[in-house]
């Protein structure tokens, strides 16, 4: 044991073998210390009446006495900031860093001696840190999987004909640490749900708890007490059954197991390899990760459990729920008011809610198929999903008088014409026959006014020759039911005052 120094055990065993009665050449011979040494703890034995005592003393005794006697610390000199302690203290209690400490000392009494050294020094004693203590928890099998985002680098995107970067999707089984890898551009929550699916069926099962940290795709907002879970990836977890777990902020040793996964990932598999080639792009990355998983991250000695994760992985199967009979289609939920037009924007489409909702706040949710409102938790209008930019409109969904309009069509419009008189299925035949489209709108708003002034309006305008919109309109503003004095009404056609054959040989005669 020469170099090397003495421990409180080395030490019990010379007072065990001093009172056995060897000398102290047999005890350098046995234990290999310094004849010195020896002789420095028979003299403090001998003082401490260790030798003498008919049981031998224990190690946490003999460490008591030994730092009380012969391991004293040299005194040390006051410091500066003693004067200042339960001030410091009083500081402290109330939140302030050091730093801040040493600002209002500083303030209090402008001639404080101490610096801010002796002063750190003063409080490191004052609240000793305690070390940090982490508990291994192991947990049966099926019971739960761990999982994570971490970067991955740049690759290339076929899709884009760039080169991005891009993150690693880990999912890692906590009993035999089978783990599943994909690799991403974003990490949206369309993204993350699209990931959950594609691991558990590949891992054939589900387990009973998701351990995962406080990530923007899962949790909307990360707290101790009340972590709030994103609506959508809740309704993934109640289609497969398993319950989420978030971490504590700011505790990544709490999902550990994933944690080593993904730099195992990164170091082992993502290492020296270039996948920011369009001849070698993120879809290689995806498929040379699943062969690596099986064919060398599956079949390694673990360090832990010291199994193939694979070899656990086919006992751990057994134990996992199965899956349902349909994967689970990703749900995006939106909050948004209705509009005053009776739609709600999701994605970039225009979807109808009952009129009576305008201004109230709605729960969208979408999926590739379908969009669906919620109002208070009570479903109150679904629609098939529309490209960007096109509507979606239910008829019940909108006031009684608008609907009229939407629904008229011309040969709705004549139908009503004629059941009100001549002059009407006239004016309006006139209008639809020119500009059916642009003219429909006009043609439903005439038809509103009551019928017997809207006769003799559409008759006096024909009257005048002038049986457009903006004169009709006029009439029926200005003068309803008057009629135009009693003239021979002449036809459209003959504008003339004199038959055109009367002009044909004045004409021939010039």
């Amino acid at each position: 044991m020469s170099g090397k120094a003495t421990t409180v055990l080395d030490i019990r065993e010379i007072l065990r073998r001093l009172r056995a009665g060897q000398n102290d050449s047999q005890i350098q011979r046995d234990l290999g210390l310094n004849r010195r040494t020896i002789q420095k703890y028979r003299r403090w034995a001998q003082t401490e009446g260790f030798l003498e005592r008919p049981e031998l003393a224990d190690a946490e005794e003999l460490n008591r006495r030994l730092r009380a006697t012969l391991h004293q610390p040299p005194p040390e000199t006051p410091s500066k900031a003693a004067p200042f302690r339960a001030h410091i203290i009083a500081l402290r209690e109330q939140g302030l860093e050091i730093q801040a400490v040493y600002q209002r000392l500083r303030a209090l009494d402008p001639a404080y001696p101490g610096s801010y050294s002796a002063l750190y020094r003063f409080v490191s004693a004052l609240e000793p840190e305690r070390p940090k203590v982490t508990v291994r928890v192991e947990t049966a099998p099926g019971e739960q999987a761990q999982v994570d985002f971490g970067a991955a680098g740049r690759m290339y995107d076929p899709a884009s004909g760039q080169v991005r970067k891009a993150w690693m999707f880990v999912m890692t089984l906590s009993w035999s640490r089978h783990q599943y890898v994909d690799f991403v551009f974003d990490q949206s929550v369309a993204t993350w749900l699209r990931l959950h699916v594609e691991a558990l069926a590949f891992f054939g099962g589900v387990v009973k708890v998701i351990k995962l940290d406080n990530l923007k795709a899962a949790i909307v907002r990360a707290c101790v007490e009340d972590p709030q879970v994103q609506q959508a990836y809740r309704d993934c977890g109640e289609h497969y059954g398993y319950l989420i777990s978030p971490c504590r902020v700011a505790t990544p040793e709490h999902k550990g197991k994933v944690e080593s996964g993904v730099h195992y990932v990164a170091r082992n598999f993502l290492a020296g390899r270039d996948f920011a080639r369009p001849d070698h792009h993120i879809g290689h990355a995806r498929r040379e990760v699943q062969a690596w998983i099986q064919e060398v991250a599956g079949v390694r000695r673990h360090g832990t459990t010291h199994e193939q994760p694979l070899a656990r992985f086919e006992r751990e199967r057994a134990a996992l729920l199965p899956l349902p009979a349909e994967p689970f289609e990703p749900v995006i939920w939106k909050t948004c008011k209705l509009h005053r037009d009776c739609h709600v924007v999701f994605e970039n489409g225009y979807y109808s809610a009952p009129h009576a909702l305008i201004g109230s706040a709605l729960w969208v949710a979408g999926t590739a198929k379908t969009v669906r409102i919620f109002h208070e938790h009570r479903p109150v209008a679904v629609h098939s999903r529309c490209p960007a930019g096109e509507r979606q409109t239910l008829l019940d969904h909108l006031p009684p008088e608008k609907v009229a309009g939407l629904t008229l069509t011309p040969e709705i419009c004549r139908e009503r014409a004629a059941g009100i008189g001549a002059a009407t299925t006239e004016v309006v035949a006139l209008w639809l026959n020119e500009r059916p489209i642009d003219r429909l709108g006009a043609a439903h708003r005439l038809l509103r006014h009551p019928a017997r002034e809207l006769e003799a309006a559409c008759r006096r305008a024909l009257d005048f020759g002038d049986p457009s919109p903006r004169t009709v309109f006029n009439i029926l503003k200005h003068h309803p039911t008057q009629p135009k004095p009693e003239e021979p009404r002449v036809p459209l056609q003959a504008r003339f005052a004199r038959d055109i054959t009367e002009l044909v040989p004045v004409y021939r005669s010039c």
